[in-house]
């Protein structure tokens, strides 16, 4: 029986979202399936970046392109998730 390859969306997604003061709306700034996403996710662990594990969002953000911001309609949602980060983070 031969191998069988996982599909696309079988496979581990991730999206790396950036956002500095001042820019209009976070950015993605990598993204990727199986093997690269893993990478990103290592490379997010290496230097202790929050990991927000939401196949939803995750599914959304991945038809946003590379160095884009993200839509409008992802906003709230977004906004919502760093609010909450960078709330965790000051209580540490």
């Amino acid at each position: 029986m031969p191998e069988q390859t996982p599909d696309r969306d079988s496979r581990r997604h991730a999206v790396a979202l950036s956002y500095r003061e001042g820019n209009t709306a976070p950015r993605v700034v990598a993204k990727g399936y199986g093997e690269l996403a893993e990478r990103i996710i290592e490379a997010a662990k290496q230097h202790d970046i929050f990991i927000h594990d939401s196949p939803e969002l995750v599914s959304l953000l991945m038809q946003v392109r590379l160095d884009e911001q993200i839509p409008e309609t992802l906003y709230q949602v977004v906004a919502e998730l760093l609010a909450w980060v960078i709330d965790i983070d000051q209580r540490k």
